[in-house]
């Protein structure tokens, strides 16, 4: 639940990142190691309980849902 605090707080202040952008922001603010798969599930999860959404444009960019 650390991964999804951090991808919430992260996507709350930018409010629209892209994937890389969104990837290396939540490896600089946890300090324990983690790999990708595991950020891209979170991800998705967030995605599918609605606190962010995939960008109409570009679906490789990332959008809070306030």
């Amino acid at each position: 639940y650390q991964i999804d605090a951090a991808i919430v707080r992260i996507m709350k202040t930018r409010k629209t990142l892209s994937h890389a952008q969104l990837m290396a922001e939540v490896f600089s603010q946890l300090k324990f190691p983690l790999s990708t798969s595991v950020v891209k599930i979170r991800i998705e999860s967030l995605i599918e309980r609605e606190y962010m959404k995939r960008s109409a444009e570009n679906a490789n960019v990332y959008e809070y849902v306030a």
